[in-house]
C-alpha cells in the first residue's frame, strides 16, 4: 500500500493490526501514529474532535472492560484517488464489566456485541471516522432498558438542559474525506434493497433476502429469517415514517475470497411520529445514524450472479442515542 509500511500485508490487515495493537495489546499510545492529531470522530453519542479525545475514552473503555476483545468479521474497503482508503470494519466485540465506569458500578456481568467502524486512512494515518456500538445490546445485557438507561444518563448530567448531546448533522465538522464510496454493483444493489425498505416496501425482503439470511442487528438481535428482517426495519421505520433517508456512503466488494458484500452508512431524520421500536409517539425531533454490511450468495435453485440474495446482514443503530434524543425533549422518564 502507497504511503503505509511494509508490515501491512493489505489495508485490512492494516485495520485489523492496529485495532489489536491499540486495544487488547494495550498500545493506546501508538495512537499518536495512527489517528491524526486533529481527527474527527463521529458516534451516535456525540462527536469528538482530536486525538487526545479519543486517547482518553478508550482508556476509560479498557479500565472498565480489561478483558475486552475486538473481533474482526469482516473489512469492506474501497480507494478513492482524492480521500484515501476507507475502511467499513465490522467487529464482535465480548467483555466483563468487573470495573465501575460510564455503564455504572461494576455488574460483573459478561457482554457480546457488534461494531461498525468506518475510516479513512492516508500515509499510515486515520483521519475521519464513523462509529456505531451496539449500546442497545449492551446494556440489556448489563441488566438495563436502553430506554430507562437513557433517562438516567440524562440526570447524572444535569438534566436535558446540561447533558451531552447525541450527534445531530448540525454538530458535524469536516474531517477531510468527503468522497461517497465507490460504484461497485454489489453496493448498489444493497442501497436499492434499504431505499425500497425505506419507501415502505417491506414485500422486498421476501424477493431480496435468503429465507435463511442470518441478522445481527441493533439491540442484541442474532436470528434468522425473513420475519427478523421485517421486525427490525419495519419497527424502525413505522417509528419515524416521516423521516428522509439519506445514503451518505456505499461501498461494494466482490474479491478475497469471500462472497460479495457492501456496506453503506446512512440516516434518518424526522420525528418520533409513529408506533413502532421506539413505542409511544412524542413528536421528538429524531437523528438517527444506521451503518450496515450485507453478505451475497446464490443457494438453493439460483442461476448466477443475478439470482443472489442476501445471506447475511448487519445492521447498527444506537438505541440509547435515540431514546436520549427523545427523552430530551419530551422530559419523560424512559418509561
Amino acid at each position: 500500500m502507497k504511503g503505509f509500511s511494509n508490515r501491512w500485508k493489505d489495508f485490512p490487515d492494516y485495520i485489523i493490526g492496529i485495532t489489536k495493537e491499540i486495544w487488547e495489546d494495550r498500545g493506546v499510545g501508538t495512537l499518536h501514529d495512527y489517528y491524526a492529531k486533529d481527527i474527527v470522530v463521529r458516534s451516535p453519542m456525540g462527536i469528538q474532535r482530536g486525538n487526545a479525545a479519543v486517547m482518553a475514552s478508550t482508556m476509560a473503555t479498557i479500565n472498565e472492560f480489561p478483558d475486552r476483545e475486538l473481533l474482526a468479521d469482516d473489512v469492506i474497503w474501497s480507494d478513492d484517488p482524492d480521500f484515501g482508503l476507507l475502511s467499513s470494519h465490522r467487529l464482535n466485540t465480548r467483555a466483563t464489566h468487573t470495573r465501575d465506569g460510564q455503564f455504572g458500578p461494576a455488574t460483573g456481568k459478561p457482554w457480546n456485541a457488534r461494531v461498525i467502524a468506518d475510516c479513512a486512512a492516508k500515509n499510515d494515518c486515520i483521519y475521519d471516522e464513523w462509529l456505531i456500538r451496539d449500546y442497545g445490546g449492551i446494556v440489556r445485557q448489563l441488566g438495563f432498558d436502553p430506554a430507562d438507561y437513557a433517562a438516567a444518563l440524562i440526570d447524572a448530567e444535569g438534566g436535558p438542559d446540561s447533558c451531552s448531546r447525541p450527534f445531530t448533522p448540525d454538530q458535524d465538522i469536516d474531517g477531510g474525506y468527503n468522497s461517497k464510496g465507490n460504484d461497485n454493483t454489489w453496493g448498489q444493489r444493497y442501497a436499492d434493497t434499504l431505499h425500497q425498505i425505506m419507501n415502505m416496501d417491506f414485500q422486498v425482503i421476501a424477493k431480496d433476502y435468503d429465507r435463511a439470511v442470518g441478522c445481527d442487528y441493533a439491540g442484541g438481535i442474532h436470528a434468522y429469517s425473513h420475519d427478523t428482517v421485517t421486525k427490525f426495519w419495519l419497527g424502525l421505520r413505522s417509528s419515524f415514517p416521516d423521516a428522509k433517508f439519506t445514503i451518505h456512503h456505499q461501498i461494494g466488494m466482490d474479491n478475497d475470497m469471500l462472497p460479495p458484500r457492501a456496506a453503506i452508512r446512512w440516516a434518518l431524520d424526522g420525528t418520533h411520529s409513529g408506533w413502532g421500536s421506539f413505542g409511544e409517539p412524542t413528536g421528538a425531533k429524531v437523528h438517527v445514524m444506521g451503518m450496515c454490511h450485507a453478505e451475497y450468495g446464490p443457494f438453493v435453485n439460483k442461476d448466477g450472479p443475478q439470482d443472489a440474495t442476501i445471506r447475511r446482514e448487519c445492521a447498527l443503530y444506537d438505541e440509547v442515542a435515540i431514546w436520549k434524543q427523545i427523552l430530551m425533549q419530551t422530559g419523560k422518564d424512559g418509561q
